[in-house]
Parts: C-alpha cells; structure tokens; sequence
C-alpha cells in the first residue's frame, strides 16, 4: 500500500511508517474498499490556513484538510494535518500527542471511505468509528 508522509515547515520524524500504513490498510478493507495512494502531509498552521482559504473559501484553522482522489472503490487521497492544531488539542484535551496525530490520521481516511460528520449524528458515527480503529492500533 503506497502511504507517504511529507513535512512542509515542521520537522516531525514518524518512526512507525510500515505500521500505520498496514493498520490503515486494515481500516479501509473493513470498508470492503481497495487500498490505492495516500500521502500524508504534516504542516503548520499557516500552511494549512492558506490550503483551506484558496481551495475551501475558509478562513480559519483547522487540524486537517483532505483531497479526496477515490475512484470507484480505490481510496486514494492527500491528507494534510496541522502538527500545531494536533499538539494544541492534545494538550489542551490531556490526549497524548501521539494518540492524536493517529485519531486526526484515521479521521481523514474515514472521510475517504464515506464518512462525514456535518450533524451530530454524523460527528457521533465518526468518533465511534475512530476510537473502534484506534482501539486495534493501541490495544
């Protein structure tokens, strides 16, 4: 499965490369989806602000922003992650950083399976779906 991680501006070393990639791997089977090309991009605030102003029309932070690039039943997509926004909310929420960066990474891949969270509904289905995927990373 081609997952790639890229730093723009920030300087985070992602040492479990081989098992996030598989764990995600397990994620979007469990979807009965075929695994294509995700590329993870860690970055600052400032850089996530500007991607989220010209291509979304918002003007304000976020801890991620996905492009989705699936077709037909071949996830694949650039997910772009604020490592300030995550360490903000980690320490903020007492979460550990490392936890974090895994909940805002699976979050992002299950938006590329179908999941949305616009109504609490959703936001509720999602944050179910995550812990049930974090569970199987940290068990």
């Amino acid at each position: 499965m081609p997952v790639y991680f890229h730093n723009e501006g920030v300087s985070l070393i992602f040492k479990n490369k081989k098992a996030v990639s598989s764990w995600l791997s397990s994620v979007i089977k469990s979807f009965r989806k075929e695994v294509g090309t995700l590329n993870f991009i860690f970055c600052t605030d400032e850089y996530l602000l500007t991607i989220n102003k010209s291509y979304l029309n918002h003007n304000h932070y976020t801890d991620i922003i996905t492009f989705d690039y699936c077709e037909e039943n071949k996830v694949s997509g650039d997910l772009f992650i604020s490592i300030e926004r995550v360490k903000e909310y980690s320490l903020k929420n007492n979460i550990e950083f490392n936890n974090e960066i895994h909940r805002v990474i699976v979050h992002g891949v299950l938006h590329l399976c179908g999941l949305n969270d616009k109504t609490e509904r959703e936001k509720e289905k999602m944050r179910a779906q995550e812990n049930k995927f974090l569970a199987l990373f940290f068990p």
